[in-house]
C-alpha cells in the first residue's frame, strides 16, 4: 500500500488516498520515516535484519541444504541466542529451504515374480 501511495501522492495527496484505503496517514508517514532512519525501527525488526544476514550466511556456507533445525543448531554453536521458531520464520521470509528426500522415486526395483508376503 505504501508503494501505491508513493506512486499517486503527487496527483492526489497522501490524506485523500488514505481516506479511500484502509490505512491511516500517520501509519504511512511513520513507515516513510523508518525507511529514512532505521533507528526508529522496533528492536525485533532490527534484530531480524541482523539475524537474516547470519541465517543466509550459514545456509550458503552449508551448500544451501540446511533446513531451519540445522541452521538453528549451527547458530547456537556460534553462540547466537535465537529461538528455532524465529529461524523458521526468517528462513520463510527469505525464501530459504532445506533439501528434502521426500517425493523422490525409489531406486530399488523389485524382481518380477518375486513376491514377499
Amino acid at each position: 500500500m505504501v508503494s501505491f501511495i508513493d506512486d499517486h501522492r503527487v496527483d492526489y495527496g497522501v490524506e485523500p488516498i488514505c481516506k479511500r484505503l484502509p490505512i491511516a496517514p500517520s501509519t504511512y508517514h511513520e513507515h516513510k520515516a523508518r525507511e529514512l532512519d532505521p533507528d526508529r525501527c522496533s528492536k525485533r525488526s532490527t534484530r531480524d535484519r541482523h539475524l537474516k544476514a547470519e541465517i543466509k550466511r550459514v545456509w550458503e556456507e552449508n551448500f544451501e541444504v540446511y533446513g531451519a533445525r540445522k541452521v538453528w543448531c549451527q547458530l547456537k554453536r556460534e553462540c547466537f541466542v535465537v529461538a528455532r521458531c524465529t529461524v523458521e520464520r526468517l528462513m520463510r521470509e527469505l525464501g530459504l529451504r532445506g533439501v528434502t528426500t521426500a517425493g523422490r522415486p525409489s531406486l530399488t526395483i523389485p524382481l518380477p515374480g518375486l513376491l514377499i508376503s
